[in-house]
């Protein structure tokens, strides 16, 4: 099961950095709600929320402060609230924000049509808005959002990335690679960067490692992974892989938690047919994560290829099991079962 460069590298520019580092959380009851708000930390704001309940600003405080504890879904409230009092660019971003965060996909889009009205000269309600489109596999009207957003300012750098990430997931390679090229060499940001160099190394382009030896010689502190495992998956493409490895491992020693690069190394010594070090591998990344579908699946496929089906179909359950949506899985279970 191939996976995005999306889940390696930095999530959407857009969101506040604390909002990003949360997870999701699941519907809170009424109960659930007011234990929450009864926390010991919150009552100096409950306070003032009591005795100024129209002060937008205590609003927003305590829904940051409920966002940084993963109460997404109750400090969705304070940032409605916060919104209706005081409807600033700022607050809807925040809103907007925790809106993703909780799934709330038409919700979203309508404050941000909302937000395009009352702020036409703001281009991030805009762009979000296509990133709304895209999460909603609204392909076309994403297109067309970002080529309208072009067509007014061609140097709009976010729109083309963004306009990128569409293409690529729409598979038009060419002119995903075209939008983030012309981004990077607007913004140089490493974001844009490895990303275009992840379209590269899946086209065999030697460019790819162009960009991650640039990204890695800006690198003072020595703690990126993501240029390594994009420079692995370039060379396991060409069938390289001896050099391949050596690439993933520099990513598991910089980050040891690593789980795709020890699945992409565990794949190369599979592919050169080296089953029984793909399978220690493949173990390996199975216990650094114990939730990841792909390392099972993975174990699975070296039983398979050495005929012992018991135990691959042992692991292809497991890995079905752990993702619904694990195509590849379902399809081994059906061929072994027959």
């Amino acid at each position: 099961m191939n996976k995005s460069l999306l889940l390696y590298i930095s999530a959407s520019i857009y969101l506040f950095s604390f909002l990003v580092s949360c997870g999701g959380s699941d519907k809170a009851n009424p109960n659930e709600e007011s234990n929450v708000l009864s926390q010991p930390f919150l009552k100096a704001i409950n306070d003032s929320i009591k005795q100024f309940p129209r002060n937008a600003d205590l609003y927003s405080r305590r829904a940051v402060l409920l966002s940084r504890t993963d109460a997404h879904e109750t400090a969705n409230a304070d940032y409605k609230k916060a919104w209706e009092l005081n409807p600033t660019k700022e607050s809807a971003l925040q809103y907007a924000a925790n809106l993703a965060i909780l799934g709330q996909a038409a919700a979203r889009l309508k404050l941000l049509q909302e937000c395009i009205t009352k702020f036409p000269d703001v281009p991030e309600f805009k762009r979000l808005t296509g990133e709304t489109y895209m999460e909603a596999g609204k392909s076309k009207l994403a297109l067309e959002l970002y080529d309208n957003l072009l067509k007014k300012d061609s140097l709009d750098f976010e729109s083309l990335y963004e306009k990128g990430l569409l293409l690529e997931q729409m598979h038009d390679t060419p002119n995903a690679i075209a939008a983030l090229k012309k981004a990077y060499s607007l913004q140089p940001m490493n974001t844009y960067g490895l990303e275009l160099a992840h379209m590269y190394a899946e086209t065999k382009n030697p460019l790819a490692l162009e960009i991650c030896d640039d990204v890695l010689s800006k690198d003072v502190v020595r703690e990126l992974v993501d240029p390594f495992f994009i420079k692995g998956i370039y060379y396991s493409n060409l069938a390289q892989y001896n050099l391949a490895v050596v690439q993933f491992d520099s990513c598991i020693k910089r980050d040891w938690k690593f789980t795709d690069a020890y699945i992409e190394k565990g794949i190369a010594y599979y592919k050169q047919k080296n089953y029984d070090e793909a399978l220690s591998i493949f173990q390996l990344a199975a216990t650094v994560s114990n939730s990841d579908a792909d390392a099972y699946y993975w174990i699975g496929r070296c039983y398979e290829v050495v005929n012992k089906k018991e135990e691959a179909v042992a692991y292809y359950e497991r890995a079905a099991t752990l993702d619904k949506n694990f195509t590849e899985a379902k399809d081994a279970l059906k061929r072994l079962r027959k």
